[in-house]
């Protein structure tokens, strides 16, 4: 071949460009003839015997993948623009669409990255229909009405048999007054209080609303309006619960209050509309029931106070109120801090000058009128309604507030005759036995409580809390804690005793034949054979009521007459521990327990309620099923069922052998020649029961039961100002009063009316059980000592419970000059106050009673399950405990009493 035709060579960098180049270079006589550029995908690394341009091949594979589409080297010609390139490139083609997402202008990722005219105009045209929105909803909603809450819903309880028992609400306790008609002094409370920036504010508060709704999203907990015009939006919604929906409802009004309404106007619906307690819905209401006076009357010091309530009358109403944390005196005093607080808080925000404040704060906080709540619920009604109610936000989460609203309809489980019965039994009682004008020292003061459960179910079918409310007793005596059970307490020690053995037995359980030292002020000692050490380090004495020197006595005898010593020491010998459990099984709550674990324990230091103590025997009586106690068949609101008020279910908790025997013994109580019960003779058919006393007689006790029924009656003494026990010694006109006496008397005239009609049965037969064993312990002497013989009776150390066959170190004795432990009474005392034992105020709340029970049994109506006594506690006083039962013996000892 000729060199003019051989084919020019390529330039070095290769590219369109460079071949549109060489194509147009001449070489030899003509041009080169235009190459479809194809053809270079054919060539051979050796076409024409020359080297291939560098980038040849891969340019010839784009130019061919390039002109595919016109079959020539060249583009043809095509629209501007980089849109039409990118579509030849594989993007996507255009398109005239209104919204162009994904966008067709770009390639790959990109086509999902909105134009900021996309977002822009989303966000506008979701702006304009969340106006357009409100708008809507402002134009929609009403402004609250006042008048219509006077006629808010109420509560109805019913009896067991459907019949009303009461009904709370309705016709609420309020009168509507004008702005004018409010002091001055009450509306700067009020604002200072709840609302400082009310008067420039628009009504509601974003931050407050944002943070409510965000926490209902979550099911937490809801949240209330934080400004005033808020507050009263919500006031007009009390039927519903608190929804999103509602949330924003309330925002809407609160907007359109803010916006139409005039600020006095706001303000005075609000005080018209708010709850106060005392049943006294707005501040007319409420002047007049703690105060006396209308509500254009009320000083700076009351309306502080007032203002105070509206944080939760229930947690700020000195009376007290229903749940774990609001006694009378936890109320007070978060009152008083509160009412200080927004005298404080008046003279920050600039409505109180601090000369003011001080005057008032120096006067001291405002005295109030009795309470007036008895309204509508005298005699028990109030106590059996108040028990309800704890059983119904103890299986709920309806809060006091909420259950204040109304609506509700709530069926009971007391029975109206039963009711009627235990409080006729407990009128004929204190008529024959008391005489307030010929013994006013001794019969004043005196109260009663009692409580009745169904032995199949756990029902509580009765109660007597008091003298009614009507009768300015608020106290439900059936629900109470403070008020040890003394030797009521011994069953729970020999049934652990037979379910568990003790060091002698080897582990297995022991019979009831089993016999103990029964003498007065026998050494009692741990398992390893040391005595327990009492003060100065001499050995531990237990008292008995006498001086009786019974020798070794069985377990069965030592429990009919209430002997103490065998009891104190067989609880030793079990394990405090044990005695423990098996009460807790039975239904005792373990916050009523006397934390201590020393010999007194197993005498009756623990204070459990009438209604628990009822219910736990009535384990007995079911042969070792428990049920746990419940006030409460069915709750309806607006119709429909309520849930979690289903039956307890009985559990299985004790072996049978065990708890028939148990009946067996307490069967000898009652029916033994020297029983302590044997006035419950007079009740005509099988029964079981336990006596049960305190020392200097603070408290008398008497449980017991039938096949169907068991009851527990309680009688102590108390200083209506301190409110601890008194010593009942010389009360009914009787040197000292015992469990068999007054207490079991009721519960005698009760049993007999309220089992009428019902056949008498007989308890389960009690088969052999344990091992018997004649002679536990070591012998000793049986004369009593002489007083050089007997070392004080408060000793300074808690026993251990640890497994029996420890013995524990000698450091358990502290020595004298030791700070007291501030539960242990006896570490204070000399030893010639009361010795019954310290009573650690183990109460019924979870909080433990700083030391002592003796506060004349009050509840403060922080009992949450029905009247069950977990939440009540006394006033914590350190002073005066009661005893533990039947005892003088310190510390460790029992004495005086025996039931």
């Amino acid at each position: 071949m000729s060199e003019h035709r051989r084919k020019p060579s390529q330039p070095q960098d290769g590219g369109r460009a460079a071949a549109r180049r060489a194509a147009q270079q001449p070489s030899g006589r003509r041009a080169a003839p235009t190459r479809d550029t194809r053809s270079t995908t054919e060539m051979s690394s050796g076409s024409y015997g020359e080297e291939r341009p560098p980038g040849g091949r891969a340019e010839a594979r784009r130019a061919a993948q390039r002109g595919a589409s016109g079959g020539s080297r060249r583009r043809g010609a095509e629209p501007a623009g980089r849109g039409s390139a990118r579509g030849r490139r594989g993007g996507p083609p255009d398109n005239d669409r209104f919204i162009n997402y994904p966008r067709s202008d770009r390639y790959g990722w990109r086509r999902f990255v909105p134009s900021w005219k996309l977002v822009g105009g989303t966000c506008l045209g979701f702006f304009a229909i969340m106006v357009a929105g409100a708008g809507v909803a402002f134009a929609w909603v009403d402004t609250p009405n006042p008048q219509k809450m006077a006629q808010a819903q109420n509560n109805v309880f019913y009896w067991d048999d459907g019949t009303q028992l009461a009904a709370t609400g309705g016709q609420r306790n309020r009168q509507n007054v004008t702005i004018d008609k409010i002091s001055e002094s009450m509306q700067d409370a009020v604002i200072a209080a709840e609302n400082a920036s009310f008067d420039t504010d628009w009504g509601v508060d974003p931050m407050g609303i944002a943070r409510a709704v965000v926490n209902m999203a979550k099911g937490g907990e809801t949240q209330g309006g934080s400004t005033i015009t808020q507050q009263y939006v919500k006031n007009t919604y009390l039927e519903q619960d608190q929804t999103m929906k509602r949330k924003f409802t309330e925002l809407f009004i609160s907007i359109k209050v803010g916006a139409t309404v005039d600020k006095d106007k706001i303000l005075e619906g609000y005080l018209n509309t708010a709850y106060f307690g005392r049943g006294a819905y707005g501040i007319q209401a409420a002047s007049q029931a703690y105060f006396g006076v209308d509500s254009d009357e009320l000083t700076e010091s009351q309306s502080a106070f007032l203002a105070a309530l509206l944080k939760g009358p229930n947690l700020f109403n000195p009376d007290g109120g229903i749940g774990d944390n609001a006694s009378q005196e936890q109320n007070t005093e978060r009152a008083k801090d509160r009412w200080s607080w927004i005298l404080d808080r008046e003279v920050e925000v600039g409505r109180m000058t601090p000369a003011e404040r001080d005057k008032w704060k120096k006067s001291g906080f405002p005295k109030l009128k009795d309470s007036d709540q008895a309204t509508g619920l005298g005699g028990q009604k109030g106590y059996l309604v108040e028990t309800a109610k704890k059983y119904v936000m103890k299986q709920t989460e309806i809060t006091p507030e909420k259950l204040e609203l109304g609506g509700y309809r709530i069926y009971t489980t007391f029975d109206k005759d039963k009711v009627k019965a235990m409080e006729t039994a407990v009128n004929k009682t204190r008529k024959e036995f008391l005489d307030t004008k010929a013994r006013p020292e001794k019969d004043k003061f005196v109260q009663f409580g009692s409580a009745s459960v169904d032995v199949k179910s756990g029902a509580i079918v009765a109660l007597y809390g008091g003298e009614g409310w009507d009768k300015k007793h608020f106290t439900n005596n059936a629900d109470t804690s403070g008020v040890p059970v003394g030797s009521t307490w011994k069953p729970y020690v020999l049934a652990a005793a037979m379910e568990h053995g003790t060091h002698n037995s080897g582990g297995e359980g022991i019979s009831p034949l089993s016999k103990y030292n029964g003498n007065d002020m026998i050494e009692i000692k741990y398992p390893s054979g040391n005595p327990l050490p009492g003060k100065n380090g001499q050995p531990f004495r237990q008292k008995n009521e006498s001086d009786r020197a019974y020798g070794y006595v069985t377990l069965k005898e030592a429990m009919e007459k209430s002997i103490n010593t065998p009891f104190a020491q067989l609880g030793i010998d079990v394990g405090l521990n044990n005695v423990r459990k098996v009460a807790e099984n039975t239904g005792i709550l373990k916050d009523s327990m006397d934390p201590n674990n020393n010999a007194s324990f197993s005498l009756g230091t623990s204070t459990p309620s009438a209604i628990r103590m009822a219910d736990s025997y009535a384990t007995f009586a079911a042969s070792g099923k428990h049920h746990e106690p419940y006030s409460v068949e069915k709750v309806l609101y607006d119709g429909e069922p309520v849930d979690g008020f289903e039956p307890p279910v009985g559990k299985r908790v004790m072996d049978p052998d065990v708890a028939n025997n148990v009946t067996d013994v307490l069967e000898n109580v009652i029916q033994g020649d020297e029983g302590t019960g044997t006035k419950a003779q007079k009740l005509g058919r099988p029964a079981a029961g336990k006596t049960g006393t305190t020392d200097k007689n603070k408290s008398a006790w008497f449980v017991g039961y039938t096949p169907q029924l068991s009851t527990a009656v309680t009688l102590f003494r108390t200083d209506p100002e301190s409110r601890k026990l008194l010593s009942m010694n010389g009360t009914g006109g009787v040197p000292s009063i015992h469990g068999g006496d007054i207490p079991t008397e009721v519960w005698t005239n009760y049993m007999r009316d309220a089992l009428k009609g019902v056949e008498a049965k007989d308890f389960p037969e009690a088969l052999p059980i344990g091992k018997k064993a004649d002679s536990i312990g070591a012998p000793s002497p049986t004369p009593s000592p002489t007083p050089s013989q007997t070392p004080s009776q408060t000793p300074s150390a808690t026993p251990s419970t640890e497994a029996p066959s420890q013995t524990p170190s000698p450091s358990v004795s502290p020595s004298e000059t030791e700070t007291c432990n501030p539960l242990d009474w006896a570490c204070e005392d000399s030893g010639g106050k009361d010795n019954a034992g310290t009573d650690a105020g183990g109460t019924d709340t979870g909080g433990m009673d700083a030391g002592g029970t003796d506060t004349g049994g009050t509840t403060d109506g922080g009992t949450a399950d029905g009247g069950t006594t977990d939440g009540a506690t006394t006033d914590g006083s350190t002073e005066g405990k009661p005893g533990n039962s039947n005892s003088n013996g310190g510390l460790f000892g029992g004495g005086g009493g025996g039931g």
